[in-house]
């Protein structure tokens, strides 16, 4: 190799200016989306500002603009789409891994009870500051919610039904967490896997097979059991 050929390979390639701060971008918009996820755990939304999320991301409140020019407000937007990605993540893990019907609803139902319950930011929130999370589960905003959870879970549904019916089910499925998240049962403990499957095997899938059934005249309302626990635990 000639002496200028080495020269150039030894010369470290231009990275362009864009690409670099590209890069440098989205580390800042990790470190904030993460720092104002630490923060809405520490103090919630009332209490929390741009400084601190800047503070706890190790970056100026300029900088906090720069990736966010919507300020607080759209931080926390990204934090929620974040936290929404990770939790959908987890549950397709859980429930692509499932070989049966009973394991896809129970696998499903535990993690996702399990992550929202034990989710630090939503833990501090439900506490100090319930109307942020209930305001988001009422009405349209309950919809939209439902609507998504639906979207999301009917196609792992769909080895075992058609779709009408699985997205059926996965609504039905997501009412079940959601009725229970907001309201906690003293005899049902959706995070343990042993008492979720006898929620699904008790009421889930018979009513799925009562709805296959070829005599079967009038429809059936399965939303009525999601809320069971209300009454001291499942009920027939």
């Amino acid at each position: 190799m000639s002496e200028h050929a080495a020269r150039l390979l030894a010369v470290p390639p231009v990275v362009p200016a864009s690409r670099t701060a590209a890069a440098a971008g989205g580390s800042h918009r990790v470190r904030i989306v993460d720092g104002a996820l630490e923060c809405l755990a520490r103090q919630g939304t009332s209490k929390t500002t741009v400084d601190d999320i800047a503070r706890r991301a190790g970056v100026s409140r300029a900088t906090v603009y720069r990736v966010f020019p919507g300020g607080k407000v759209e931080v926390i937007a990204a934090v929620v789409d974040t936290e929404m990605a990770r939790l959908f993540s987890a549950l397709g893990a859980s429930m692509g891994a499932a070989d049966t019907l009973s394991d896809v609803l129970v696998n499903g139902i535990t993690e996702a009870y399990t992550r929202i319950t034990t989710h630090p930011a939503l833990t501090y929130l439900v506490e100090h500051e319930p109307e942020v999370v209930l305001g988001h589960l009422a009405f349209d905003e309950s919809n939209r919610l439902l609507a998504t959870a639906t979207r999301f879970v009917g196609p792992f549904l769909a080895r075992w039904m058609d779709p009408e019916e699985s997205a059926r089910v996965a609504e039905w499925s997501a009412r079940i967490v959601l009725s229970y998240c907001i309201s906690p049962s003293a005899r049902t403990d959706l995070a343990d896997r042993r008492q979720a499957r006898t929620l699904v095997e008790t009421f889930v899938l018979p009513g799925i097979r009562a709805l296959r059934a070829p005599d079967a005249s009038d429809p059936i309302d399965l939303n009525r059991y999601a809320a069971d626990h209300r009454a001291g635990g499942p009920t027939a």
